[in-house]
């Protein structure tokens, strides 16, 4: 299935430039280390969500914010490359841009050392005032509230679909989970909220807590939801893992646009986790995501 023309996504929320080192086992002592491969790519949960968005056919426009400095300038041009309309990338004057030092093992799993300037303006006025009408659904993380808050209340407001990015710590945005209609959360966000191991029982109380159709990611294990306050699971399709950093963000930016483009829920979860499943494929963070030409491909050679 290709892209409706004309569906509009708002993301809001993170850009950051992430340099990324593939190591054969994460280091262990204090001592100097070869990488095995790297990458100096694009990242951030919404700016990368973003870049699926648009890989997979459909209108990107993100709200974030990064200072006037040269990963700042990095990241602007990043994003225009990929088709990302920047218009409400708003740079600030004498602050520092986010950014992110990644080591990615040969499991293909990561860890992760960010920055964000702690002086960068919270609040979303000048967001508020410039959203206006023209998207189609909305997808916002949880590293900005003021600006996740003002992107969910316009969906809300409009009766569009509006999508939560749930990560730790989910207290401060509790205001923007509240105000979404669907939230996916990753198990350390879903953990975070309720407290609670069993999956089942977190997401009715996710559910309870926020009054918002619930999912958590859990990577090979699947994505789980509530069906008539049931848990079920869809698994994703197996691959050779070699780089799960960014696979998240594309699963968000895949759902969103899936739903954008009319599939129920249960349709974009399985859109979105062969998105990710292909981006976890390739080294390089979300230089890996795939366009909507080889989900296809991908998807023709599948058993139906």
């Amino acid at each position: 299935m290709t892209s409706k023309q004309g569906v509009n996504v708002l993301v809001a929320g993170v850009a950051v430039v992430d340099f990324v080192f593939r190591v054969e086992t994460m280091p262990d002592r204090a001592e100097k280390y070869r990488a095995l491969d790297a990458a100096v790519v694009g990242g951030g949960c919404a700016a990368s969500a973003a870049v699926a968005v648009s890989r997979l056919g459909g209108h990107a426009r993100l709200a974030a914010r990064i200072g006037s400095d040269r990963i700042g300038a990095i990241i602007r041009t990043d994003l225009e490359a990929e088709g990302v309309d920047c218009h409400l990338l708003r740079s600030f004057e004498n602050m520092r841009s986010p950014y992110a030092s990644v080591l990615v093992d040969n499991q293909g799993e990561r860890r992760i050392v960010s920055f964000r300037d702690p002086d960068m303006p919270a609040g979303a006025s000048w967001l508020e005032a410039e959203i206006g009408d023209k998207f189609d659904v909305a997808l916002a993380d949880t590293r900005w509230p003021a600006g996740n808050l003002a992107v969910m209340a316009a969906a809300r407001r409009l009766s569009r679909p509006g999508v939560v990015d749930a990560e730790p710590p989910t207290g401060p945005a509790m205001d923007v989970l509240r105000a979404a209609s669907h939230i996916a959360f990753s198990a350390l966000g879903l953990r975070d909220l309720t407290g609670r191991d069993d999956v089942a029982a977190a997401l009715q109380e996710a559910n309870r807590l926020t009054g918002a159709w619930v999912c958590v990611t859990d990577g090979p294990r699947g994505v789980t939801w509530l069906d008539g306050g049931k848990a079920r699971t869809v698994m994703p399709p197996g691959v050779e893992v070699v780089d799960t950093l960014g696979a998240g963000d594309a699963w968000h930016g895949a759902f969103a646009l899936a739903l954008g483009e009319g599939r129920g829920e249960l349709g974009a979860i399985e859109f979105a986790n062969t998105v990710a499943s292909l981006k976890c494929t390739r080294f390089g963070g979300r230089a890996g995501i795939p366009t909507r030409a080889e989900v296809d491909v991908f998807l023709a050679g599948q058993p139906a």
